[in-house]
């Protein structure tokens, strides 16, 4: 069965995530009318099978997403755990393909992604001001204060 209605895609946040979700489709035979922020119009009906294709794709790199947010911003603690390994067990796919996946549709790593949630969340624990560098970077998981400042340097710019 093929649809011409409007396809919803959640956490599109900017032009760049216009861009990579143009080349998925593109990628998929599949022509667009119009991608805009959350909503995708094609310029003829989707097959049933195609849009199950898409919003599988969609939906490894969304729990990718949401678990390295969840790790990095809510439980400092299990930063101890092999990303690759959660994320395999998470999604239930090997993490050479998820990894394939999310460079191809974020546009970056998803061990960048998941370094530049943690420096955001520094960002966040240094402007509270209650924890040391120190103390910071042994609760975001760093080797050392003094890795944590080189990272933090190169990321942002800022000492």
């Amino acid at each position: 069965m093929e649809t011409n209605e409007p396809i919803y895609i959640r956490n599109m946040v900017c032009d760049r995530c216009r861009m990579v979700v143009r080349e998925l489709f593109a990628e998929l035979g599949i022509e667009t009318r119009s991608v805009e922020l959350g909503v995708v119009r094609t310029a003829a009906p989707v097959a049933e099978e195609l849009r199950k294709r898409l919003s599988e794709r969609l939906r490894i790199v969304e729990q990718v997403k949401t678990e390295i947010i969840r790790l990095v911003h809510r439980d400092n603690g299990a930063l101890r755990v092999n990303l690759s390994d959660r994320l395999s067990e998470i999604t239930r796919h090997e993490y050479s393909q998820i990894s394939k996946l999310f460079s191809e549709t974020t546009g970056t790593t998803v061990e960048k992604y998941f370094i530049a949630q943690k420096i955001e969340r520094v960002k966040e624990l240094l402007a509270y001001g209650e924890l040391s560098l120190g103390e910071i970077a042994d609760l975001m998981n760093y080797s050392s204060a003094a890795h944590l400042s080189a990272q933090f340097k190169s990321l942002t710019g800022m000492t």
